[in-house]
């Protein structure tokens, strides 16, 4: 099994706020990322497939088609966008980190069909990742 990563890149707006919640929770919980006014994270998307390669190109999947379905699919659609309010597929979710790499995982792997989707590494910060495998 051979593992293929490709790494994008988008800026994107959000806020964490749990509206079952008062204000004073939510600060107390989300601190200064439950600010009304939102904020915003410089995002490096990695997404890893995997597969075996193919005999007549060794590619495990072309990684410029790779490149292309992400930012079709994903980067187009978070993109210099609010999070909390612009992104179909983030619709009544609070955008973590977390749930943004789950929802990444499901919107993109219905196009991938002729590989596996193995994982999504999110990056917020330089000291804030998530990786979600689809478990």
């Amino acid at each position: 099994m051979v593992y293929l990563t490709r790494k994008e890149h988008f800026n994107a707006a959000h806020k964490l706020y749990n509206t079952s919640w008062s204000a004073e929770k939510n600060e107390e919980v989300f601190g200064l990322c439950a600010n009304e006014n939102f904020h915003g994270h410089n995002y490096d998307l990695y997404v890893t497939v995997k597969g075996n390669p193919n005999a007549d190109t060794g590619f495990v999947m072309d990684a410029k088609k790779l490149g292309q379905l992400i930012r079709d699919h994903i980067t187009t659609k978070l993109d210099h966008k609010n999070l909390n309010t612009q992104v179909d597929f983030l619709t009544g979710m609070i955008p973590s980190t977390e749930n943004v790499a789950k929802a990444i995982f499901f919107q993109l792997q219905p196009h991938l069909p002729e590989v596996n989707l193995h994982c999504i590494k999110l990056v917020e910060t330089e000291n804030i990742f998530v990786e979600y495998y689809g478990e």
